[in-house]
């Protein structure tokens, strides 16, 4: 069984940046993606994301809120909540 979705509700998106703020339940997550363009995330408030990879490998990110993170175009992964309760971030893309 699949898990539930995340939410992603997109706030900007225009030539220059696409700005996503995702929402996650326990145990929601956003499917197994490859990012197209270089990011940053800014956690909304602390959380534990559980990360797995093109080849299964699970890892394990406990966010602050405000401290913001910077990732490179092409990282693949699936990212799930595996907090206890509702998670949420903002994740800017930077398109040019």
């Amino acid at each position: 069984m699949s898990a539930t979705p995340a939410t992603a509700t997109v706030q900007v998106d225009n030539e220059r940046v696409r700005v996503t703020e995702w929402s996650f339940t326990p145990g929601a997550a956003t499917g197994y993606h490859r990012h197209e363009y270089d990011y940053v995330v800014v956690p909304l408030m602390n959380g534990r994301l559980k990360l797995v990879g093109p080849d299964g490998e699970e890892s394990f990110a406990e966010l602050e809120a405000g401290v913001s993170y910077y990732r490179e175009a092409g990282v693949e992964h699936d990212v799930i909540n595996a907090s206890d309760s509702d998670f949420s971030f903002v994740e800017i893309e930077l398109k040019g």
